[in-house]
């Protein structure tokens, strides 16, 4: 395991993240993302930290965070910092969600996901296979107000946050250059607290990545769509807001992403040529060309050709 032994901070003050839910062991398309955002904070001089986003917890597998832990240390992927559990850190979360309520922007909802495409579909709308539903407002009151503790804690209701009338978010992506999205009209008003008491991917994310400094975000294009989300509530919540570079997805043979829910094959790394095969593959998804191919190159020596040779314009050529 890396050594954290007063860990020096980087020269340019990087600090990026990989953060994999342990529903699973990794994939290609995980691999990927650990892969490019691995190279992008070692590219440039930066920290790469270690966080198992295990908050919803009836999708998470028993020792399925260890064994991503095992997984990347075989491929060389080693981390700056010591890893770190969302589920310890709710607290935090819980906070945010106050800090939100005193400012009047969110409220309960009791709406299934049934009731809302009824809704949907009662107004004419159609949501495409795959696509989210944009929330069409049924349980927000006419006037915001702030709710007690006791009001808060219920399990009876998710909780959503109110967005401004229009709401567009622009931001440059690293790789994919200009993205705007309209809150309102693409999303609506989302949940940040579910019905069974499960802080959303939505509000934890910010909340970690503020809590960890994180100034470089490197993922899968499948999260592109939830980055205005995310920059509106780090505003909102007086966050700064880091960098994003989105990665190409590893599809199935369907034209799918390749995921967990899936069941893509988990990568093989029981020994070092297959860490390497695994490696190489997941470089050639990433625009990578004429890296070292020989038997006798080590995982350090490709790793290191790897660094050298990231180039975040060539991601998706």
């Amino acid at each position: 395991m890396p050594n954290f032994k007063n860990p020096s901070p980087p020269a340019d003050g990087y600090r990026g993240r990989f953060a994999p839910s342990p529903t699973g062991p990794l994939h290609a398309g995980s691999l990927v993302a650990a892969l490019g955002s691995w190279l992008d904070a070692r590219k440039n001089h930066g920290k790469w930290l270690l966080r198992m986003e295990d908050l919803d917890t009836p999708r998470n597998i028993s020792g399925a965070d260890q064994e991503i832990l095992r997984q990347l240390l075989a491929c060389g992927l080693t981390w700056d910092e010591e890893p770190t559990w969302q589920s310890k850190h709710q607290e935090r979360h819980k906070k945010a969600l106050e800090r939100l309520n005193q400012l009047q922007i969110i409220y309960p909802c009791t709406c299934s996901r049934q009731g809302i495409a009824n809704a949907l579909e009662a107004r004419g709308v159609m949501t495409p296979r795959n696509h989210e539903m944009v929330y069409p407002g049924t349980c927000r009151p006419h006037e915001l107000f702030s709710y007690d503790e006791g009001e808060r804690s219920s399990t009876e209701v998710a909780w959503r946050l109110a967005l401004p009338p229009g709401l567009s978010i622009h931001f440059e992506d690293l790789a994919l250059g200009k993205q705007t999205q309209d809150l309102n009209r693409e999303v609506g008003d989302f949940v940040l607290h579910r019905r069974d008491g499960i802080f959303t991917y939505q509000l934890a994310v910010v909340v970690d990545d503020a809590e960890q400094g994180i100034t470089h975000i490197v993922r899968g294009a499948d999260l592109l769509d939830n980055t205005a989300r995310q920059i509106y509530l780090q505003r909102v919540l007086g966050h700064k807001t880091p960098s994003y570079l989105h990665l190409p997805l590893v599809l199935d043979e369907h034209g799918e992403k390749l995921s967990k829910q899936t069941l893509a094959s988990a990568i093989h790394t029981e020994n070092a040529q297959q860490a390497l095969q695994e490696l190489r593959r997941a470089a050639r998804h990433l625009g990578l060309r004429d890296l070292p191919d020989g038997e006798e190159t080590s995982i350090a020596q490709w790793l290191l050709a790897a660094t050298q040779a990231w180039d975040r314009k060539v991601i998706f050529s």
